[in-house]
């Protein structure tokens, strides 16, 4: 038996993975593209954007960046054994939601 498919808007599938990375303090994975792949930390305010064949564009993370809610993230690059990833972090408090307003 095949499942339905249903179609969301991807700031919708980012944010609720994000939600779900916060209350399950647990690694949240989605496929956005025939060949990019984000892993978003628990805390929700870090992810690793990664492609199977060949490296994530900058822009891609910065856009993600942009709906996730970060406002200062930082870039850098993760070299793993097989694949090389984009790194993305928004350094403050790992409890702190992203759009927090500090104290």
């Amino acid at each position: 038996m095949s499942h339905p498919t249903v179609t969301v808007k991807i700031r919708e599938a980012l944010t609720y993975a994000q939600g779900r990375a916060v209350r399950l303090n647990r690694t949240q994975q989605l496929e956005i593209g025939p060949d990019l792949f984000i892993r978003i930390a628990p805390g929700g305010r870090k992810f690793l954007l990664f492609c199977l064949d060949g490296e994530p564009e900058r822009s891609a993370a910065e856009a993600i960046a942009a709906a996730l809610g970060l406002k200062h993230p930082e870039y850098g690059w993760h070299q793993g054994e097989t694949l090389r990833s984009l790194t993305v972090i928004e350094p403050g408090p790992i409890d702190e939601p992203a759009g927090a307003a500090p104290d």
